[in-house]
Order: structure tokens, then sequence, then C-alpha cells
């Protein structure tokens, strides 16, 4: 249901727009310069995404939207914050090191497909913390979106001898992703912090895990080399650039649009990802890759239009009515 007549349109578009950057980031992350390890290329375009963010914060602070800043916590309220903080950054964190490490392992198109299993880790999350049951619709397109990406990762053979550890690698990603979320959405309910603000703390934390951590296994020769590297640098700003775009986009797409319509327009992401992923990377497209992408496509259609009758008035009537 649309929130804003007037906005919709302007909704629509921002959400289009995420789903261009959505399938645009795996290739640019892969068609980075050779030579540079996973670990080094996420710190590089972290530490470009924390930048991209600080403009927004001081036009936040001026403008008067200060949001945390302003709020006065008391001490226990405080440290729980800064630990919600720290310990969702240090998920952000991982998760940033896997996703570029799943794309140039698993593959553009098989990583891409593979992220599409955050709605399922949410409602996981959710069911399992919060108690929100799935009706019996949306359990079945859950298992067909599971039997998709079954197949997607044992590469169309159906045995678990031709599951690949990058895959699961890439399934870490929504993962983490959906524990973060899950924590973070309660902060933002509860406290008036801002979107910016979250993206801007989470974007610290990052950065100081992933540096130490990439001076100690990458060494000191390697970051400086990466830092001198204007290519690297080139498509490290690039992918910053595009992170945080889409996450500004998607949380003003979502403030003129529901969740489900937004969430609807972004399915198809690896679509793109797949056709730039064969236009300007080479990689070829197996049919096993595009029925996975057709099932997973089905599977999330179903489940965005299954939870958005579950939550009208109508089939909140119908779940009353059961339980009575």
């Amino acid at each position: 249901m649309v929130r804003d007549a007037k906005g919709a349109p302007r909704g629509v578009a921002l959400a289009f727009v995420c789903l261009l950057l959505l399938g645009l980031m795996p290739i640019i992350t892969n068609g980075r310069p050779a030579g540079f390890g996973a670990l080094t290329f996420a710190v590089v375009f972290s530490a470009w995404q924390l930048l991209f963010s600080l403009p927004l914060l001081v036009l936040e602070w001026r403008s008067g939207e200060r949001g945390m800043f302003r709020e006065a916590l008391p001490p226990a309220r405080r440290r729980r914050l800064l630990a919600i903080t720290l310990f969702t950054g240090l998920l952000f964190a991982l998760s940033t090191w896997a996703y570029v490490a799943a794309f140039e392992k698993a593959g553009s198109v098989n990583a891409a497909i593979a992220l599409q299993a955050y709605p399922l880790c949410a409602a996981g999350l959710e069911a399992l913390l919060f108690g929100r049951r799935k009706s019996r619709t949306e359990l079945g397109f859950i298992a067909l979106i599971l039997i998709a990406l079954y197949g997607l990762a044992t590469q169309g053979k159906w045995q678990m001898s031709g599951l690949t550890p990058w895959f699961l690698v890439a399934l870490a990603v929504p993962v983490l992703w959906g524990v973060a979320h899950v924590i973070l959405k309660e902060l933002l309910v509860t406290t008036s912090i801002t979107p910016n603000q979250v993206t801007t703390s989470r974007l610290v934390v990052t950065v100081l895990f992933l540096m130490p951590l990439a001076l100690c296994i990458e060494g000191t020769g390697e970051i400086a080399r990466a830092a001198a590297a204007l290519r690297l640098e080139s498509f490290g700003l690039l992918m910053g650039l595009a992170y945080y775009l889409e996450l500004v986009l998607w949380f003003n797409a979502v403030r003129q649009i529901d969740v489900s319509v937004a969430s609807s327009i972004t399915v198809p992401a690896p679509a793109v990802t797949m056709l730039f992923a064969w236009l300007l990377l080479g990689e070829e497209i197996h049919a096993f890759q595009l029925l996975a992408l057709g099932l997973v496509g089905i599977g999330l259609l179903g489940l965005l239009g299954a939870g958005f009758r579950a939550r009208s008035p109508a089939g909140a009537l119908r779940r009353g009515e059961a339980r009575g």
C-alpha cells in the first residue's frame, strides 16, 4: 500500500535506482584491479563510504536534526547503545569482508542470488526473537527459495558434493545483515538516532576493525601499496559511493512507499548483476543459474505478497478468528 500518493512516483523511482546500484555493486567489486585481496578492498571502499557519509552528518547537525547528539541518556542506556554500536559494527565489518570474498570466489551471479536469502534470515530471526510465525503460504514460498538456493549451491547437480565453501560464505552475508538489522531496528524505533547516524557509526566501527585486521593479515606493505594504487582507489571510491547512495536512497524510498513495494522492485537485482557480469566481466551464464534466479524471484515476490496480505486488516481479522 502506498503511503503518500504524491510521493509515490518519487519513491518508486528511488527504488529503481536502488535496484540498479544493487546490481552494479558486485560488478564494481569483481572489476577491481587484480593483485589485491578481498580484505584490502573491503578496507578501501569502507573508508570511502565513511567519507561519503560525513557531509550528510554535518548537514543534519546544521539543520538542527541532531538525533542522538541532543538526547541525554542515563549511563546504563548509553553503555547499551555503545555495546549495540560496537557489536553491529563488527557484524557489518565481517559481512563486508565476506561480501567481497564471496563475489570474487563464488562468482558475481551465484553470490548475487545467494544474497537474496536475506528475507529468509530476517524471517527466521523475527520468529525466533519475537515469535512472529509465518503462514503456510509464506512457508511454501520459503521452501521454494531454499530449493532454488540448494540447486544453485550444488551448481545444478543437486548433490552435496557440488557444494562449494565460498557459496556458504555468500550465504553468511545475509545472515550477518539480518542479525545486525534486527538489532538496529529496535534502536531506530526506541531512540532519536537518525539513519545516517546509524550508517556513519557502523562505518566507523567497520573501518576501525578491518584496518588493523588487514594490517595483521595482509601486511603494512600491502595496505600502503593499495593506498598508492590510483586505479584500485578509483574502484574503492565507486564502490563506497554506490553502497552509500544505495543506503540513503533506500531510506528515502521507504519514506514514500511501503517497504513491500520497494522490496518488490529490488527483487530482480541478481538479474541486473547477471546481465552486467556477462557484458562487462565476460562471465558465462548457466541454465541452473537462470532457473535458480527465476525460482528465487517467484519465492520473494510470493513472500512479499503473502506478508502484505497478512498485515492487512482482513488478514489480521482472519488470524484473530483462527486464534479464537
